[in-house]
């Protein structure tokens, strides 16, 4: 079996690659090439830790798997990350292991590239302003995506510790160029082309009435019953897309909406059906939502890519 370390991960694929690799996850779940299996929920002996198991089959390049994502809040006062993600491989001949890869990294990568292919189907071409709702360590990887895709000249940094914002606008100033504040929502907010949602939230962040027509949102924080970050009298009014269909409506961000009988399941078109079937955006004025829960077919297909480029540069592991 082989085994692809964290750091040789976090080397071997770019943001490009990232983007195109989860972009065709999309199109081969759209067009029934790709399976996503239902997810498994547990926890572990300290309070408030959980992890996800998520199980995914590409058929055509023989690529199945599944991803451990893990929530350990007490490993920060150990100095470690509080989530950590590992992806097993398995052999699509014999369903032996095939590789084990360190995967936190690549979530990041994913989810960003995921948000990538949203932003570019389904806001506004013109669209140049972004708010960001949450400056954790997720919040930078969507900025320079979304950068890959619409021309961002202005950037609302929205927080709820005023000092990692603070930190957050002065680095995209720094390392990037672009004009950065941090602002109050009723500020920003009224003004964004496009808004992304980063965070853990269990309620609403902010209200409808604060989101203008033509508006597009990524609604990236919803993984788990129960979490929430969008009013569901906005996610009523809007054009609803998801990754995955199933999940946006038991644990991601149409759960609400969905429970309360403000939308139907089918009313959510997957971003797969945005890329084949040409689905997307309709007009201007409509407000669209992209709400990313996750799934396994993106973490298989980016650890693949990540575990070809090891091996070509001999930088795997292997226990065989």
């Amino acid at each position: 079996m082989y085994f692809v370390s964290e750091q040789v991960a976090s080397q071997v694929v770019t943001m490009a690659e990232a983007i195109t690799c989860i972009e065709k996850v999309f199109r081969d779940y759209g067009q029934g090439r790709a399976q996503v299996f239902p997810v498994a929920m547990g926890h572990g002996p300290q309070k408030d830790s959980f992890f996800s198991m998520k199980a995914g089959l590409l058929q055509d390049q023989g690529a199945v798997g599944l991803k451990v994502g893990s929530y350990w809040p007490g490993n920060r006062s150990q100095g470690i990350p509080a989530h950590s993600s590992s992806t097993l491989l398995l052999d699509p001949q014999t369903g032996y292991a095939r590789a084990l890869v360190g995967a936190s990294h690549l979530t990041c990568l994913r989810t960003a590239a995921a948000d990538a292919v949203a932003v570019a189907n389904l806001s506004r071409q013109d669209s140049t302003t972004l708010a960001i709702v949450g400056a954790g360590h997720q919040a930078w990887f969507e900025l320079l995506v979304v950068r890959e895709v619409r021309p961002i000249r202005k950037v609302f940094v929205i927080n709820r510790s005023n000092q990692g914002a603070q930190a957050f606008s002065q680095r995209i100033t720094n390392e990037l160029g672009l004009e950065a504040m941090v602002a109050e929502k009723e500020e920003a907010l009224p003004q964004a082309d496009i808004i992304i949602t980063i965070t853990a939230a269990r309620q609403a962040l902010f209200a409808k009435d604060l989101v203008r027509p033509g508006t597009h949102i990524s609604a990236m924080g919803a993984d788990a019953a129960g979490k929430q970050e969008l009013d569901p009298k906005l996610v009523a009014s809007a054009s609803l897309f998801a990754d995955v269909r199933a999940q946006s409506i038991s644990v991601g961000e149409y759960e609400q909406a969905f429970t309360s009988g403000l939308i139907t399941e089918e009313q959510i078109t997957t971003l797969g059906a945005v890329l084949t079937e040409s689905l997307g955006r309709k007009t201007d004025q409509e407000i669209t939502i992209f709400d990313s829960s996750g799934m396994a077919l993106q973490d298989i297909a980016i650890c693949s890519l990540a575990l070809e480029k090891a091996l070509a540069q001999g930088l795997t592991g292997d226990s065989k």
